[in-house]
């Protein structure tokens, strides 16, 4: 596909996806195209008044009944009149009508760009940047409403007032029409070859700005350890050397979009020039009307200035058309998850758990799971347990069906998840992860996440089950306490303790602690402990863990390596057998220097 035709492709793209905003789009370019009609009126009128002025009584509105000339001027006044009115009316509704489309639109792309976004499994997030996302979701977007703004309406009075001057060229002389316009196929023959050479340039400068984008999320968002690692000057030449790129690729584009302008007015300067000339020669032979030929003169400048702006609105469409196609291509991403389940769980109950001979591996790696069958019976706390890399996180993100198992089935309660809406499937889990994302806000409205129709008393509840509420009303504010984004108001261990009231504020049957206790304080590990020992009662629990000390208690511990499991038993029992997890639990109690002093 050529590059001009990716641009009409992108368009037409657009134009179905815009089926619903139908009947206004046709509302609101027929307003630019009369606005146009009566713009173009007063050149028209300035002709017949020189007409007027000159033959008077053989002039061509005696012709309609209107005599005097004086009873000509005024008639033109009282059309002048109503001909500005009219254009200020339309402009006013092709204004409206193309400004709210072009909200409304965007508005409605971004929406549907980010629910594509949501639905998206979680390998879609490990191949893209925030950044770029992010530059989808907000610059794209607001480069096609801006392009919305006014470019099509550019576009439509360009069209119309060629058309319409065209038209009038051909009624008064076509011998000067047909000079006139002829430069029109070399402006056209330039739009393209600026399409053909602007889009790759366009596309360029829209991947220069996710590159950008990408670099000041990850820098803001890693500001601790740029400060901690004093690399200030390195992250700004970085940022420098992004910005730059970006500069460059602009300039690019610049530099083909502005020779444009020059190739368009020496060809409408060759239209004007062939109206001048031979229509004031004809003029003088007197085979043209001096009213028409005043009237052609004015229609050739009339017809200069859209057609100049042709070159930054044809700039404006491709940058447009650049965003659109990543806009268009974000909203039509595929994700292998999907949400095609119908059946219901029921939340009274604790759910069993079944991975029947569970197979999964990472796009592009050799890491994952092979062949893993566990039963979890209800109302059980089970721990996986195992190296890095050994495929405890896996489990519970296949569990949670944020991706989707190569073989095998995994079921609760006797149905296999992907039968399963994932609305239920996720409201039926509840996650407590150990990277703990809490939401720009309050401390309260964190905790009610969980269950945003939860009553006061709810939320207080939980809080206290997390034993959160001793650093809660230490708080000036208490629970009104803005948290930050992400939370960086709060310590390690205040974060955990929120993310684990919001999770039994969910009330969930199941409940996945993944390495929850890991990177918190003795301190907050012992509170955390007391709270689940609480929270577990007639739920179902996975917990994964590095801490040994944290499972014992576990009615099965299941360890793992190289993404199988290589044991299974109670702490006692595994112990007993002397394997991996022994060898690991000699490790971090210390057994193993022990034996070595010894």
């Amino acid at each position: 596909m050529t590059d001009v035709g990716t641009s009409f492709s992108a368009l037409l793209h657009l134009l179905r996806y815009a089926h619903g905003y139908r009947t206004r789009i046709i509302l609101a370019s027929t307003c630019s195209a009369l606005n146009t009609l009566f713009d173009i009126m007063p050149e028209i009128l300035i002709g017949v008044a020189i007409d007027v002025v000159v033959n008077q009584q053989e002039s061509f509105l005696a012709g309609f009944g209107v005599d005097t000339p004086q009873a000509q001027i005024i008639m033109l006044g009282f059309l002048t009149l109503l001909i500005w009115a009219g254009e200020s009316l339309f402009q006013y509704l092709y204004l409206i009508l193309w400004r709210n489309l072009a909200q409304d639109l965007q508005a409605d792309l971004r929406q549907d760009a980010y629910d594509q976004v949501q639905r998206q499994d979680m390998g879609f997030f490990e191949s893209r940047s925030s950044g770029e996302l992010t530059a989808i979701l907000n610059d794209d977007v607001n480069q096609l409403e801006r392009f919305l703004d006014g470019g099509a309406n550019d576009f439509l009075q360009v069209f119309v007032s060629v058309t319409l001057i065209g038209g009038v060229f051909f009624i008064i002389s076509p011998s000067i029409a047909l000079l006139a316009f002829t430069p029109i196929p070399v402006i056209i023959w330039g739009a393209f070859f600026f399409m053909r050479k602007a889009t790759p340039l366009y596309a360029d400068v829209r991947a220069r700005v996710a590159d950008l984008s990408s670099r000041l999320g990850n820098n803001i968002g890693g500001m601790a350890t740029i400060k901690s690692f004093t690399a200030e000057t390195r992250e700004s030449d970085r940022l420098r050397s992004a910005s730059n790129d970006y500069v460059q690729a602009n300039r690019r584009a610049i530099k083909v979009s502005s020779a444009f302008v020059p190739l368009i007015r020496m060809a409408i300067l060759a239209g004007f020039l062939a109206t001048f000339i031979l229509g004031g020669m004809k003029a003088l032979d007197g085979s043209l009307n001096v009213g028409a030929y005043g009237m052609l003169v004015f229609l050739t400048q009339r017809l200069l200035w859209p057609l100049t702006r042709l070159a930054q609105t044809v700039d404006l469409y491709e940058r447009a058309m650049a965003s659109t196609r990543r806009i268009l291509r974000l909203i039509e991403t595929q994700t292998e998850v999907r949400d095609t389940g119908s059946q219901e769980l029921s939340t009274d109950e604790p759910g069993a758990v079944v991975f029947d001979a569970v197979s999964f591996h990472y796009p592009g790696t050799r890491t994952g799971i092979s062949s893993i069958s566990l039963d979890i019976e209800a109302g059980t706390t089970t721990a996986l347990v195992g190296t890095t890399g050994s495929g405890k996180s896996t489990l519970i993100k296949l569990l949670l069906r944020f991706y989707a198992v190569d073989n095998g089935v995994i079921s609760i309660d006797g149905v296999p998840i992907h039968e399963l809406s994932l609305k239920s499937l996720r409201q039926t889990i509840g996650l407590v992860s150990q990277d703990v994302f809490l939401f720009e806000g309050s401390i309260w409205d964190n905790i009610a996440y969980g269950n945003p129709q939860a009553s006061d008393e709810a939320i207080m509840h939980a809080a206290i089950a997390a034993e959160a509420m001793e650093f809660i009303d230490a708080l000036p504010q208490r629970f009104d306490t803005l948290v930050g984004e992400r939370g960086i108001k709060l310590s390690g261990g205040q974060r955990q303790r929120l993310s684990l009231a919001r999770a039994i504020l969910k009330d969930p049957p199941i409940l996945i602690l993944d390495e929850a206790t890991s990177a918190v304080d003795n301190e907050t590990e012992a509170a955390i402990q007391r709270s689940l020992a609480i929270i577990s009662k007639d739920r179902t629990v996975l917990v994964v863990a590095h801490r040994l000390s944290t499972i014992v208690a576990a009615e099965r511990i299941v360890v793992l390596e190289n993404g199988m499991i290589v044991e299974q038993g109670t702490h006692r029992q595994l112990i007993n057998t002397d394997g991996h997890y022994a060898r690991q639990w000699a490790v971090q109690t210390g057994a193993v220097q022990l034996a070595g002093i010894s």
